[in-house]
Formats: structure tokens, sequence, C-alpha cells
């Protein structure tokens, strides 16, 4: 089987198949290379249906939950976004292709410089790296989109405060084997919704063991 190959059966038979149906979504699969940010020992498992092992105990999301979480935030070519766990860079390409603009932050600095070196070498020009815990980190401004890379206990309001008008934030929020990914909506007049998509297990943010729960 082709490279080529391997990435439209991943799109069919894994993305499409779990419920996203949104043609910029599928399109940027097709586009963007996920092979590139693959570590190299993992290379055979670029578009298989599972999470793949980065440095530092981190990991990259399978292709579907990727689509999911890309479907659910609805983006705009207007659209700033913030990225919390940048880890190989896929995501964030895929981000930078439906956006007007990415800022991703990540706590540790080996994945960040390698997430950078290979953003570089797709042109990727519209994201911004940032290095650092983000539950400690000053983020300016506000974001049309936040999309959280690793599950939280309990939804932190951190987050929330981060949307501007009508941004939508998604988190999977829990604890194993019962989490749950969740989209949250600002309303006109800062009224907040929370909508369950679908129930997964993705592995923690790191130190979030001092988080303050949200409540609606």
């Amino acid at each position: 089987m082709t490279i080529e190959q391997a990435r439209a059966q991943m799109v069919g038979q894994q993305i499409r198949a779990w419920e996203v149906l949104d043609g910029r979504v599928l399109d940027v699969f097709s586009r963007v290379p996920r092979e590139h940010f693959v570590p190299s020992a993992y290379a055979d498992l670029a578009f298989a249906d599972t999470a793949i092992e980065l440095p530092h105990g981190q990991s990259m999301m399978p292709p579907k939950l990727e689509g999911r979480l890309l479907q659910a935030l609805q983006l705009s070519p207007v659209d700033r976004v913030l990225e919390i766990g940048t880890g190989s860079g896929f995501l964030t390409a895929c981000l930078a292709q439906l956006a007007e603009s990415v800022v991703s932050v990540e706590i540790h600095q080996q994945l960040s410089d390698a997430a950078a070196t290979r953003l570089a070498e797709l042109g990727c020009r519209n994201v911004e790296l940032l290095v650092g815990d983000a539950l400690k980190l000053e983020i300016d401004g506000e974001f049309d989109a936040v999309a959280v890379t690793g599950s939280m206990p309990d939804l932190d309001d951190r987050w929330i405060e981060k949307l501007g008008p009508g941004g939508r934030l998604f988190v999977v929020v829990g604890r194993a084997p019962v989490m749950e990914a969740l989209l949250i909506t600002r309303h006109p007049g800062d009224a907040i919704s929370r909508e369950v998509l679908f129930e997964t297990v993705v592995p923690p943010l790191e130190n979030t063991n001092q988080l303050k729960p949200f409540e609606f």
C-alpha cells in the first residue's frame, strides 16, 4: 500500500466513519502530511487508528479524535486559535490550515522545537509557538477557539475566560476510564453552554491537579 492509499484509507475508514463529515476538515487530513510529524520509530503507525507515543510521556491523538476536535470547533479562515499542547505539531498544522492564526503552547521545549522545525518545513507561517506551563503562562488576548489536547479531571474556567464572543472550547474532562469530550461555547451576553460530544480517554494535561472546577 502506498502512502497516499494509506492516507485515503485513514480519511475514509477512520475519520469519516467516526461522523466527521465536514469537507474542510476531511480535506485538511488529505493535504497535511501526517507522516511528517510521526517519530521515526513509529513511522508504520502514521495512519493507524491509535495514539502514537512522543517523548516526555506525551502522545499524538488518533486521527479520528483529531478529526472530531477540528469539526467541533467549526473554524473559519478569520479565526484566532489557542492550542494547549503542541505535541508533534500535526494538529497545530491542521488548525493553521483552517484558521487565520494559531498560538500553541507546549510545556516541553524538546517537543516545541521539533514541532517548530516540522511546521517551518511545511511553510506554516501563521503559527506562534510558546514554551511553558499553560496553566501558569500569561497568554494575551481572546480567541475564537481553544483546543485543549490533554484531558482535565474537571473543567477549569481559565480556558473559558480566553474565549471571545461566540468562542468555542474543545476539552476532554473526567478521569479514566470515564471521560467526556465537551464543546463549551460563549454566547452573546457571556452565557456559557456545554455540549457533551462523545466519550473517550485522553492522557491528562500536565499539572492539572491544582485546578479549580468551573461551575455552570
